[in-house]
């Protein structure tokens, strides 16, 4: 036995399409109406404190401080002194007011020592000087005598001019020892350890061997 499926008519899709969009239209009535519904949740309301600032510690005030006054000091009478006699000095401790005062400007430094000054001379052996020869026709005539030379010394030891100080009594003597001395070498006289130039008195003695 067979069944033959009856296809819908228009009618019935109509039908069922109404119903599943009244279905649609229902839920989302309900949904619109659970939001309305709910009771809305107050807000709280937003308070803001304004804090104050904290005022400044004001420093401590100084205080002054309290002063002693000194006390009245009873003031001790000395006694009377007597009267020095008009012709009697009185002698005072204290220094007198009128002496001038030193101060160490005034002071000048000692003076510093002189150098020592040696004289010059001419008789050191490594000097070599000869003695002056015995001129032959004063020696005949028999002339003999001590004659002294002022002699001007260099620095340098050599004799820049040589004088008779003190004549022998002969010519000839005087001169033959001038003549000699002329080159001779000096040490030069020092002060300290300086050379300088310098005079010295040279003594030449002429004597005939008996």
């Amino acid at each position: 036995m067979t069944y033959a499926l009856s296809r819908p008519t228009a009618a019935r899709r109509s039908g069922w399409f109404g119903l599943v969009v009244a279905a649609h239209a229902g839920a989302a009535l309900l949904i619109i109406a659970a939001k309305t519904v709910s009771p809305p949740v107050p807000e709280a309301p937003l308070t803001v404190d304004l804090l104050q600032q904290p005022a400044e510690p004001k420093p401590p005030e100084a205080k002054p401080l309290p002063v002693a006054m000194p006390q009245p000091t009873a003031r001790l009478k000395s006694p009377p002194q007597p009267a020095a006699p008009p012709n009697e000095a009185t002698a005072s401790t204290s220094p007198s007011s009128t002496a001038p005062a030193t101060s160490p400007s005034d002071t000048s430094p000692a003076p510093a020592a002189e150098p020592t000054v040696t004289s010059a001379r001419f008789d050191a052996d490594y000097l070599k000087n000869p003695a002056p020869p015995y001129p032959a026709i004063a020696r005949r005539m028999g002339e003999q005598g001590k004659v002294i030379l002022r002699v001007a010394v260099s620095a340098q030891g050599a004799a820049e001019s040589v004088e008779v100080r003190t004549s022998s009594g002969s010519s000839r003597l005087d001169e033959a020892a001038a003549n000699t001395v002329r080159h001779w070498k000096f040490v030069p006289a020092r002060r300290g350890e300086t050379p300088v130039a310098s005079w010295v008195l040279v003594p030449i003695n002429f004597k005939l061997e008996q």
